[in-house]
């Protein structure tokens, strides 16, 4: 029985990381349902972009208020699980502060004084955050797309990163409390624990202090495996997520229009008066065809825009600056992202079930993005621009466009107009050609 933590430990954490790897590979799986793309191009290019934006945050600052609230969350978050090496070999082995024999004792007080001023830190941004989501009425945070689970989802997620603190500030406080009276070997600094807290631990007993500090150290081994494997129903997958969808930003210009290799092979074709329209298709030709033009589902969509799904934090900075969303219309391009997610989610239940897709009847469009949506869109790039990790829910409104006017030629009656004109007079409006420089006469 004197091996009964480290067992029960190694249960914990094998059962954790397994949990946790098994829901990655789900993630995978269903992002691989989408089609291939190749972004492997520019690597020093995306190397750059990753660092400088899902690393450095730099696109969070530009609201310097929740970026730097953010910062303080995200960095001190990280860093604070570093401990998590300690609790891994303390747990294993039944040892107390590992590192604090690995890195010595001057930089071990250096180590722990800043993951307790990182963890105030965490707590600072939290119940900002918590206080501003919930009572401050910021309009992006209140749409009513996030009415029930995405709203209580962020509140879950910062509750358990606030318990998760309080715990880490828990444990070094009984841990200090018990080093001052000589219970245990003096390893590490606790500048916010020894002089805001201990006051607090000061008249407790010495059995409470170490079933206190004990207490807390599971809680927050445990907390921090349950909050690892919370992140597969959750938004903060962009914890995770954030890293590959910057990688695999589309790095052009925003606003280019990614044509069709077989319909410009087809109009070259067209065009070309030396072109034998009869002559049989060069050998793989037919391969370049797509099955279906643009995007009705998932399926259709390519691995990079349901990456970009599962990436989507729901901040909402998208939809606050899409004119169309600001004038009363019904698209969020926020809520682009969360229907695909759903979409996609609901597609990896059926393959779950079944053991491969069956046909249920449902698609991504109209069962979930309506046209009304899709067309409200101005394709002014405002989304993509604000997004904080290179997201783009506009090449999923462009995709489902595409497949609208070149699959079912339900493009609205105004687009049909001019596209009857661009082919029947060479240009939008509805008069001869003849008569295009008609207007230089005046």
């Amino acid at each position: 029985m004197e091996y009964i933590d480290n067992i029960i430990f190694l249960i914990l954490l094998v059962a954790g990381f397994g949990l946790f790897a098994k829901s990655l590979q789900k993630i995978y799986r269903n992002i691989k349902l989408g089609r291939e793309i190749d972004r492997s191009d520019r690597k020093s290019e995306r190397w750059e972009t990753m660092a400088r934006v899902a690393m450095g945050q730099s696109k969070m600052v530009k609201r310097p208020v929740a970026g730097i609230l953010h910062l303080f969350v995200y960095v001190g978050f990280i860093i604070i699980n570093i401990e998590l090496i300690e609790i891994v070999v303390d747990g294993l082995f039944g040892t107390h502060r590992f590192l604090a024999s690995v890195l010595g004792h001057g930089f071990y007080n250096f180590f722990t004084a800043t993951l307790e001023i990182l963890a105030l830190l965490v707590v600072i941004g939290v119940v900002v955050f918590f206080i501003r989501r919930n009572f401050y009425g910021v309009k992006r945070l209140t749409m009513k797309e996030l009415f029930g689970w995405p709203k209580h989802d962020a509140n879950w997620i910062l509750i358990i990163e606030f318990a998760l603190m309080m715990a880490f500030f828990k444990m070094n406080t009984a841990d200090w409390v018990l080093q001052q009276r000589g219970l245990l070997p003096e390893h590490g600094s606790f500048p916010i624990s020894s002089t805001v807290l201990a006051p607090l631990f000061s008249g407790f007993s010495d059995g409470f202090l170490f079933f206190t500090e004990k207490a807390a150290w599971w809680f927050h081994f445990v907390g921090i495996l349950f909050f690892m494997n919370y992140l597969y129903y959750s938004k903060h997958l962009h914890i995770i997520l954030a890293f590959p969808s910057t990688w695999f930003a589309n790095l052009d210009k925003k606003g280019k229009f990614n044509n069709l290799d077989s319909v410009t092979k087809e109009i070259k074709l067209m065009m070309d008066p030396n072109a034998d329209p009869y002559a049989a298709p060069a050998e793989g030709a037919e391969a370049d065809v797509p099955s279906k033009f643009g995007a009705e589902d998932i399926f259709d969509l390519n691995q990079v825009q349901l990456l970009n799904a599962y990436s989507c934090t729901e901040c909402g900075r998208c939809t606050s600056v899409c004119p169309a969303n600001i004038t009363g219309k019904k698209l969020s391009p926020r809520l682009i992202l969360m229907k695909t997610r759903d979409r996609l989610e609901e597609v990896g239940r059926n393959i779950d079930k079944n053991g491969k897709f069956v046909d249920d009847g449902k698609k991504l469009l109209n069962d979930y993005i309506t046209k009304e949506e899709l067309w409200a869109c101005t394709t002014c790039n405002a989304c993509t621009e604000a997004c904080p990790v290179l997201l783009d829910p506009l090449s999923i409104i462009f995709e489902m466009r595409r497949f609208l006017v070149m699959e079912q030629s339900a493009a609205p009656q105004e687009l049909n107009l001019m596209m009857t004109n661009v082919e029947n007079n060479a240009a939008p409006w509805q008069y001869n050609q003849a008569d295009r420089l008609n207007w230089t006469n005046d």
